[in-house]
């Protein structure tokens, strides 16, 4: 298959603040279409990233394309045609719904304003809080509002960081259906989130920890790389079999899932030497697939290592 347009391809890009590195040489390359998941703990350098892309700071190192644009040279460019929704709610709290769009829409100067604005409200279903402060609006009605601020100009890239942290399943499950909407329109989407059943709802995904990328792919790939085996256990006293465990040579995580624990480790011979002494009594020992947290939770292991 032929590989598609790239909206974003950079190489080496390198960020720091006072001299501590916050983004180490970072590769990447998102295609035109795909929703991009960016993943990482706190302070990982996600948010770094995503403003070197949209133009509000500039690399330090590296080089690259953002929308077919130097990521260095066109950031003034690259800003009139990307979407970016920051991790806080940013518009103004004591302007309506309509108002704070039409604002937005002055800003880029579009042409037809008042239509525009007109036709946002109805696609993203704002309009029975067309007239309501902004600041009066649930959580997930203002990141509703935020993505639509976003998208008024039709930009083909979408960077999002963060956005559904704070509002409820629902609401996030509505924003990424308008996300892959979007996409099948041909809109590329780079966004940051915690959250692992988001991180499974992305074409391919990223893992950044402390500044470097540590692993890239689809879910599926990402799992098959990690080289993880996972069992589940059940039985009696699992407090007490998780301080052991986590003891015990050849496991590197355990973790509870309801009634049960997770137990997960690189090497499957030493994880099934270390969990022998609990088969067949009252406790079962049973293999499982192992899920993108656990994946993901070694990784920030090693991040920190």
């Amino acid at each position: 298959m032929e590989p598609r347009e790239a909206v974003i391809d950079v190489r080496g890009i390198t960020k720091a603040f006072s001299g501590k590195v916050v983004v180490n040489g970072l590769d990447m390359r998102v295609e035109r279409g795909e929703i991009f998941g960016f993943l990482g703990p706190n302070g990982s350098g996600k948010t770094t990233f995503i403003r070197m892309l949209c133009g509000l700071l500039s690399p330090d190192a590296g080089e690259g394309t953002c929308l077919g644009l130097d990521v260095r040279r066109d950031a003034a460019r690259i800003k009139e045609q990307v979407g970016y929704m920051s991790q806080r709610f940013s518009l103004y709290e004591d302007l309506t719904v309509r108002e704070n769009l039409d604002f937005i829409a002055r800003m880029y100067g579009l042409p037809g304003r008042t239509e525009a604005v007109e036709a946002m409200i109805e696609r993203m279903g704002l309009t029975p809080f067309a007239g309501q402060l902004a600041g009066r609006l649930s959580g997930g009605w203002k990141q509703r509002l935020a993505l639509s601020a976003c998208m008024l100009h039709e930009p083909r890239l979408l960077l999002l960081d963060e956005p559904t942290a704070g509002v409820d399943p629902g609401a996030r499950r509505d924003f990424w259906d308008q996300v892959h909407a979007l996409a099948a329109q041909g809109v590329t989407s780079l966004i940051s989130t915690h959250y692992m059943d988001e991180a499974e709802r992305c074409h391919r995904l990223a893992y950044i920890a402390y500044g470097d990328l540590l692993a890239q792919g689809s879910a599926e790939e990402l799992i098959r790389d990690s080289g993880l085996s996972t069992f589940r256990v059940t039985g009696p006293d699992l407090h007490d079999l998780t301080l052991a465990l986590r003891r015990t040579p050849g496991v590197d995580q355990v973790a509870a899932f309801g009634p049960a624990l997770h137990v997960s480790g690189r090497d499957r011979a030493a994880l099934e030497t270390a969990l022998a002494p609990w088969r067949g009594g009252a406790h079962t020992v049973t293999a499982v697939d192992t899920s993108l947290e656990e994946v993901f939770i070694g990784l920030m292991r090693r991040g920190r290592a």
